[in-house]
């Protein structure tokens, strides 16, 4: 294979919403192009893109696919996304690594909640954007609908470059109107015929085509002053422009397509071989010490690996990013994420499961490699004298929580590891091992998104598991001082144990000063202050520990020991076994015994004072609640906000954004539990939602006592 130069590279995602007809789109690609002979089928699972057994199983894309096609003396190599918002960090990791997104509508649908999410992303990363409308041969296809919902929700800026003639079961032929040219196709589509725009067509076409001049030529003031002179453009100058349109996001062609017979697919890629930008005319990537680094041939080695498969008998495939410089094989580099150092084997371009090895691959082009030694997902690997470090890719909070284990307990250690290995494929999945909780946490996008993890330990690792509602990580704490004091004596022959502990409990506040005097059986008694130490705790909050014990009661020796009975009462709190948080202890009396008296028991006498000090103390629990945001569309605001409500959010704003209602929100992590999947009920799938931690509340009374009783039956029961 070619070995193809910077200025002959382009990189390209493909998005758009499930069912938008992206895997179908793949196939056409790559035939049209000649790196497959026959075009495979979902229903009959033979597609390059959607080829792992999850995928055929569910018949959704699940994981991206690298592809590349030589066109016209250009290589394009294409980055395949799932549509699902659940699997929204394949998408997110295509479009940090490509330059140019096509996004996919069904031409029955139009613009979807997927679009809408892709459309965002590509926003915050200023990336280029082609609408492509497909399905043109849909029985309920509208194209001048899907056009005007585009115009409505992304401005002018949208401007159509083809329009279909006939939509619809008999859709066999498009005006063009950049080549003002007519295309039309056999049954089966194929090589198109390309003849004059019909003589009824050409005041619509003529009309289309001065908009779309005059879009390009507002990109550029030469360009712009010919168009004020002669009104028309040449082709390559209305290329030029749009070119530089794409690159400042001034203008978003339409395309169309019937991606599923072939027609309208070579005139798409004529125009991303001829139109789209170059790698090396975009903005230039960062690494983390903030520095530029050009795609330079001539600059120092450094590739980034942005993806990680695993497939049957051959394991880890690395996908990766030449950031600079050339790869060659039998390279040896150094991982500047893990100080190790690797030699690079056979090294390869993709196309699904489809791996063509080449010799060197320059900057801007995108490749894989099979069996290296210590690379990882997000991981660079650079050449002598070369210290770039990337971490460009920015993910999601995760929107969908359970707690999973091994239904046999002797495949837990079996489980940690394949879920380890798992997040190196996708790290929109999150495993967390809660020590609060005392559960392992898989946090995801949602539940499609577990549910194909538990599908995949299931039948590829053979791990039985199953997942239980994730424990809520309460916190606790008392609104007012209250005493307790507590005498731990055991007798049993020999040396026994004994501590005596008297202390006083209350809420503690950032900048509190000391106590000089407290209250004591209705006495106003002053403190001599011996000891203060103040512990900030790992979960949020102070513990003030103060030692004002007089007269030798207790010996100083002993209040290391009744600080850790403390610590251990706080790490799992009276009412619930939650973490407390912002107590003040100020230890004021006790008694020893010159032979019993040891650390363990002033430890247990501590543990028990403070356990009930802190319940006679106004204990109150505090919920963790999130920031909500709600993109839905306007017609199901009105059932959203109602279900939010009887999930005690509290709605703070509401917004509109590109045509859908943006709704903001405070609500407990406690009713964010299955919301993914309520909303999804309540919209049919056409809203999405991000959420973000905000602060620790009170929880409503009665919900307490709840929370307390059934804290108490777990206790009971073990």
């Amino acid at each position: 294979m070619k070995v193809y130069q910077t200025n002959e590279i382009k990189n390209i995602a493909l998005l758009g919403n499930d069912g938008s007809g992206k895997t179908t789109l793949t196939e056409s690609l790559l035939y049209e192009a000649g790196v497959i002979q026959r075009r495979g089928r979902i229903t009959q699972k033979n597609t390059v893109s959607d080829y792992f057994p999850v995928e055929q199983e569910y018949g959704y894309s699940v994981f991206s696919t690298v592809f590349h096609v030589e066109w016209n003396n250009k290589k394009l190599n294409i980055i395949d996304c799932p549509g699902s918002d659940d699997f929204v960090g394949s998408a997110l990791t295509a479009l940090n690594v490509t330059d140019t997104a096509v996004l996919l509508l069904n031409g029955q649908y139009g613009p979807e909640v997927g679009t809408q999410n892709h459309f965002r992303y590509t926003e915050k990363l200023k990336k280029p954007v082609i609408f492509l409308v497909n399905q043109l041969d849909s029985e309920k296809c509208n194209y001048e609908n899907c056009l005007e919902r585009l115009q409505d929700i992304y401005g002018q800026k949208v401007v159509p470059i083809q329009y279909p003639l006939n939509e619809g079961p008999n859709f066999n032929s498009l005006i063009d109107v950049l080549l003002m040219k007519k295309y039309s196709w056999g049954p089966e589509g194929g090589a198109p015929t390309i003849e004059e725009i019909p003589a009824e067509e050409m005041d619509k076409a003529m009309e289309l085509h001065k908009a779309l001049v005059e879009a390009a030529a507002e990109n550029d003031e030469g360009l712009m002053d010919k168009f004020f002179e002669t009104e028309t453009l040449t082709e390559d100058e209305m290329r030029e422009g749009i070119r530089k349109g794409l690159v400042t996001r001034s203008i978003f062609p339409v395309f169309c397509v019937c991606a599923g017979k072939c027609m309208g697919v070579r005139r798409l890629m004529e125009f991303l071989g001829n139109v789209v930008p170059f790698v090396d005319e975009m903005p230039k990537v960062h690494n983390t010490r903030g520095e530029e680094v050009p795609v330079d041939v001539n600059g120092p080695e450094s590739v980034y690996f942005f993806k990680t498969g695993v497939e049957p008998h051959i394991g880890e495939v690395q996908y990766f990013k030449v950031m600079s410089g050339s790869i060659r094989q039998g390279d040896d580099l150094s991982n500047a994420d893990r100080g190790s150092k690797e030699r690079i084997g056979q090294i390869y371009v993709c196309a699904g499961s489809n791996r063509i090895p080449v010799e060197e691959l320059k900057a801007g082009d995108i490749g894989c490699a099979v069996k290296l030694k210590d690379v990882k997902t997000g991981n660079t690997l650079n050449g002598k004298d070369c210290e770039n470090r990337f971490d460009f890719i920015k993910y999601p909070n995760p929107k969908f929580s359970r707690a999973i284990k091994a239904k046999n307990e002797s495949e837990t250690e079996k489980l940690m590891a394949a879920l380890t290995r798992m997040r190196q494929e996708d790290p929109t999945w999150v495993v967390e091992q809660s020590k609060e909780l005392r559960q392992v946490i898989v946090h995801g996008q949602g539940e499609f998104h577990l549910r194909t993890l538990k599908w995949r330990l299931e039948n590829n690792e053979k791990i039985q598991v199953e997942y239980l509602e994730p424990k809520i990580p309460y916190r606790e704490t008392i609104t007012k001082s209250a005493q307790a004091d507590y005498r731990h004596k055991k007798q049993s022959g020999g040396a026994g144990q004994f501590g005596e502990v008297h202390l006083i409990v209350e809420p503690y506040a950032e900048g509190m000063p000391d106590p000089t005097t407290y209250k004591l059986n209705g006495q106003e008694v002053k403190i001599n202050l011996k000891s203060r130490e103040e512990v900030d705790l790992e979960w949020g909050g102070k513990l003030v520990f103060i030692n004002t014990v007089v007269g030798g009661a207790i010996d100083m020796r002993f209040m290391p020991a009744i600080l850790k009975g403390v610590m251990e009462k706080m790490e799992r709190g009276p009412l619930t076994g939650s973490y407390a948080r912002d107590v003040r202890v100020i230890v004021y009396d006790g008694k020893m015994h010159p032979v019993d008296s040891n650390e363990l028991s002033f430890m247990l006498a501590a543990r028990n004072a403070f356990s009930e000090a802190f319940k006679n103390a106004g204990p109150k629990i505090l919920e963790p609640i999130y920031d909500l945001e709600v993109y839905v569309p306007a017609d199901y605001m009105g059932d959203v906000m109602s279900d939010l409500q009887g999930r005690r959010a509290l709605i703070m704003g509401m917004d509109s954004e590109n045509g859908y209602q943006k709704l903001q929100a405070k609500i407990p992590l406690k009713e964010l539990s299955s919301y993914s999947i309520a909303l999804s009920s309540l919209t049919g799938g056409r809203a999405s939602f991000t959420t973000k931690f905000a602060s620790y509340e009170l929880v409503p009374n009665d919900i307490q006592q709840k929370l307390i009783a059934e804290h108490e039956a777990e206790e009971k029961d073990e």
